[in-house]
């Protein structure tokens, strides 16, 4: 029978904020939450950090250094596991602020950036440093983590943050952005706050989401929040085959988000300024199945029309970036850029390991925590010998 992984991921996120009786760092400890941790989020206002719990118990130091490359689901699963047994764990993350995914992909209605927060604060009440702004590849190759930086492994976690776009007419316009970009301004710098952002996005009024993921309902429910007045979703299959799990495209209907499906755009059209002001869209029908299982769309030839939009968020999918690969070349990827390897996170370069987005392309929380845990337990013991 199949399960519903978002619900699932949201029942552990409220579970671990202590609704049910979990305290900060349930992610981070597997172990049973001492009493005196519970009694931490008993105090806690709702909505507030609980105070201060006990940090997982971290074994005396072995003098071995491991370098985790993100901050993200995989990366932190990598970084508590590994600390935990007395080895000195230093987490790089690119953005100004930890968290990956869950601090800048992941809207707070569906993850609770508190969690998150509650996790990191864990880690380091448990000695893991922290550092930001810090883009291995460019910063520091992979290969001077290692052989000058005195790191005995590392693990890559960077997940699949390369946005993909349709190539098509009017996509370098204004007002047009990758859904990671939209959530990431508007999660992680809060860009539509003009009066205190630094790098404010201007007001959206009439929005289109191009796509039927996930992430696509995400930035649709995300345009409704920051004021957006008509919010549409185009897809270009019906309903039934958008890969979107079908409570979020409820919850976004619920929300007020129209969707046009069996459609797709032509052209994005832009005024003398080089401003979004409206797409172009084709209607289709469904053909036969496409190796994905899937009807193919085929578009209806003198079907087109235009709908007035100022802003348009392209949500087609993400590659992983290629700046680690292409730094180091002992590190093997396979065609679609994601790094190989083995069923236990290990790459075919020596003492380095990957996990999570980067290796399985975009997929869910829980998955990139299970492959932490694995690479986790086989850095363990490759240090132990």
């Amino acid at each position: 029978k199949s399960v519903s992984i978002g619900r699932i991921e949201r029942f552990v996120a409220d579970w671990g904020a202590g609704l049910h009786g979990l305290s900060d760092g349930a992610l981070a400890d597997p172990n049973p939450t001492p009493p005196s941790a519970l009694r931490a989020v008993d105090a806690a206002a709702p909505g507030q950090p609980a105070a201060a719990a006990e940090a997982p118990t971290v074994k005396p130091s072995t003098g071995r250094k491991v370098a985790v490359i993100g901050s993200g689901p995989a990366s932190i699963t990598v970084a508590a596991d590994v600390r935990r047994e007395g080895h000195e764990v230093t987490i790089f993350e690119a953005f100004h602020k930890p968290g990956g995914v869950m601090i800048y992909g992941i809207p707070e209605f569906r993850l609770p950036k508190r969690i998150v927060e509650d996790e990191l604060r864990t880690l380091e009440a448990m000695g893991v440093e922290i550092r930001t702004n810090f883009l291995v590849g460019q910063t520091r190759k992979l290969r001077d983590l290692l052989d000058k930086d005195g790191y005995d492994a590392a693990f890559i976690g960077t997940g699949a943050g390369l946005p993909r776009f349709m190539r098509i007419e009017g996509e370098n316009l204004v007002g047009v952005f990758a859904a990671n970009e939209f959530l990431t301004r508007s999660n992680l710098m809060k860009a539509y706050d003009s009066d205190k952002a630094h790098t404010p996005i201007y007001q959206p009024k009439r929005v289109a989401v191009l796509g039927g993921g996930n992430v696509a309902m995400d930035a649709a429910r995300t345009a409704i929040r920051i004021g957006a007045e008509e919010v549409y979703v185009i897809y270009r299959r019906s309903r039934v085959e958008m890969p979107a799990r079908a409570e979020e495209v409820d919850h976004a209907e619920e929300e007020g988000v129209r969707f046009m499906l069996l459609k797709s755009p032509t052209r994005i059209i832009g005024d003398e300024n080089d401003r979004v002001v409206g797409i172009e869209i084709q209607e289709y029908e469904l053909g036969e199945p496409d190796e994905s299982g899937r009807r193919r769309p085929v578009p209806i030839p003198g079907s087109e029309s235009v709908i007035d939009l100022d802003t348009v968020i392209v949500s087609i999918g993400n590659d992983s970036n290629p700046l680690i690969t292409r730094t180091t070349p002992e590190l093997e990827a396979n065609k679609w850029g994601n790094i190989v390897t083995d069923e236990r996170g290990k790459t075919s370069m020596d003492r380095v390991f990957a996990g999570g987005d980067i290796v399985l392309g975009a997929a869910t929380v829980i998955l990139a925590m299970g492959e932490g845990r694995k690479a986790a337990a086989a850095i363990n013991e490759m240090l132990a010998m």
